[in-house]
């Protein structure tokens, strides 16, 4: 709708339709050499999946001294835990001891910073919190706890479930981003790009089992004893999910006058509900659901 000539470059098995006008680059960027794309220049180039310093380093070595821009999606877990103050903001530290893959984002960070530092690498961060769509329900494995409250099970909410957290449909973020691209005033600079409603996570999963018209029964088990059972799930939440966060989002206001989220969780849920009531969006990952009525009966004993 910019305008904006754009190129996705995947292994073409999202489950989301790209759109018409996108021109399509079907590769594994993780196996595939880059050099095919030497014949096309890009004024911006976003690198949505760079998870650890290696993948930085070499989009670095390939496309230095050819694009204007490089936006590096970072992630706000990458802020320091615990949290030292609310709201966040870009200057607040990062520091996360609890998670491997904030700590993996923040070295790609400081890579990128130093390469702006040294070389003039033109790079933009971006510090997304949790951002979703219809198809993205922001409680434990998407469909799984709509499954467990038809089925009159317990769904697990961390801890006592008062923690506050920001929700930000994908729709919203899109116009704080789309600002970015091939903004100057950009380059050098971090952004949080974020929901300014905070709710808790009791609220959430409310929200989402009244949009769905099921009865919700929770189960709060403390992070550190979900960690026991699933260190991934558990590193998540110690690092991310577990701590009431809420973010400042003055700068890319500054930067991107248009951005001011509408989207409520509200109305997002409503998506979410409409989407997993289809069959074909109803995938059961019974593995996972059997473990949470171990941690669950586990927990009560």
């Amino acid at each position: 709708d910019k305008g904006i000539d754009l190129y996705l470059l995947n292994r073409g098995k999202s489950i989301r339709k790209a759109p018409d006008e996108a021109k399509l680059i079907y590769c594994d960027i993780r196996n595939d050499d880059y050099s095919f794309l030497s014949k096309n220049n890009f004024d911006v180039v976003v690198s949505w999946i760079a998870y650890t310093k290696e993948h930085v380093v070499k989009d670095y070595e390939f496309f230095r001294n050819k694009i204007k821009q490089y936006i590096f999606i970072s992630s706000a877990s990458a802020y320091h835990k615990p949290i030292l103050k609310l709201p966040i903001d870009e200057t607040t530290p990062l520091h996360n001891p609890y998670w491997e893959y904030s700590r993996n984002k923040i070295d790609c960070e400081n890579f990128l910073i130093e390469k702006f530092k040294e070389d003039n690498f033109p790079i933009t961060i971006v510090r997304p919190s949790h951002t979703y769509d219809r198809t993205k329900n922001p409680l434990k494995e998407n469909y799984l706890p709509f499954y467990r409250m038809k089925n009159k099970k317990e769904i697990i909410i961390h801890d006592d479930g008062n923690t506050l957290w920001t929700l930000t449909h994908s729709k919203d973020f899109a116009v704080g981003f789309c600002g970015l691209l091939g903004n100057n005033n950009a380059i050098g600079e971090a952004y949080n790009i974020t929901s300014d409603e905070t709710l808790t996570w009791n609220e959430i999963a409310k929200i989402l089992s009244d949009k769905a018209d099921l009865e919700l029964k929770t189960a709060h088990i403390p992070s550190t004893f979900i960690k026991k059972y699933d260190d991934e799930w558990g590193d998540g939440l110690l690092g991310d999910k577990a701590h009431s966060v809420k973010f400042d989002n003055k700068k890319i206001k500054s930067l991107v006058p248009e951005f001011n989220c509408k989207i409520k969780f509200e109305n997002g849920a409503e998506e979410i509900v409409e989407w997993f009531s289809k069959s074909e969006n109803q995938i059961v990952n019974h593995q996972l659901d059997e473990l949470m009525d171990k941690i669950i009966n586990d927990y009560k004993k």
